[in-house]
């Protein structure tokens, strides 16, 4: 069965939670944008959220107030990384809550994974075919996103986040529940021997198909769920899409079947926080 389910927001935006967490956990909001309901114009239509792909950044804050009101989050709460392919973790506290939200200079330098404990803030990361992994730990109210290319793949992100929920909430990796969300899919992820290189030289050693012209059928997504296993996450715990961002074009951008010339999702998570009337 398909965990992220896709939702009409009242703002008219197309997005796809992570039903069977909200609905255990009524303070949490998960899921991932799709390209329905923005401002956005050419083949950026309609709801980029990225900054830096060169969209008119009014029209992206636009996008991204109307993602944060829709996942239930002020503006003032969205948090975001610089994403540079590697396997950095942040921890977002207080202080840095609001990081990037309207200007990519004041995003959190230098990382591809964000965790926190902090009510109220929204963590959120952009994608146009990379893997979303998702990470909620009910037990000490932590949560995390991570962006695993294949570079992140090969870095093991999905390890290092594990490990730093670990070190900064006491997460319990038995006790933390991950989601894998949509991005491009084994049929339609080709890639050449610089990419497989990298993931055996990490002693990742299934996962591809090579095909006869020489070149490889890639699933990241299976690749991905296997780390997070191997990092100790119980396999029934671990939500898997089976969207696949290029196959499906009229809801997702992707970045291998527009060539380059697309806009962004965002996969978002955050713990509102609860009040006792």
């Amino acid at each position: 069965m398909e965990p992220f389910v896709k939702k009409v927001e009242v703002n008219g935006l197309e997005t796809y939670r992570i039903e069977r967490w909200e609905s255990l956990a009524t303070y949490l909001s998960a899921g991932f944008s799709s390209r329905i309901g923005g401002v956005s114009e050419d083949h950026y239509n309609s709801l980029n959220c990225a900054l830096h792909v060169m969209d008119r950044p009014e029209h992206v804050i636009e996008n991204r107030q109307r993602l944060a009101a829709a996942a239930g989050f002020s503006f003032d709460a969205w948090t975001c990384a610089e994403q540079v392919h590697e396997a950095d973790v942040a921890v977002v506290t207080r202080p840095e809550r609001g990081s990037g939200k309207d200007r990519r200079e004041t995003a959190l330098a230098g990382k591809d994974a964000l965790i926190t404990n902090d009510p109220n803030t929204m963590l959120v990361s952009f994608y146009a075919d990379c893997v979303p992994l998702y990470y909620f730990d009910p037990e000490n109210r932590a949560v995390g996103l991570a962006h695993a290319g294949w570079k992140g793949t090969s870095k093991a992100i999905a390890a290092r986040t594990v490990e730093a929920l670990h070190a900064a909430f006491g997460s319990d990796p038995a006790r933390i529940y991950a989601a894998i969300g949509p991005s491009i899919g084994p049929c339609c992820y080709e890639v050449d021997e610089r990419v497989i290189s990298a993931m055996r030289e990490a002693h990742i050693d299934e996962g591809w198909i090579q095909q006869p012209n020489g070149r490889y059928m890639i699933d990241l997504k299976e690749i991905n769920r296997q780390i997070l296993i191997k990092a100790g996450i119980l396999a029934s715990h671990i939500e898997l899409s089976t969207w696949c961002t290029s196959c499906a074009a009229l809801s997702f951008y992707s970045h291998r079947r527009d060539q380059g010339r697309t806009g962004r999702m965002a996969s978002w998570i955050g713990m509102r926080e609860v009040t006792i009337s």
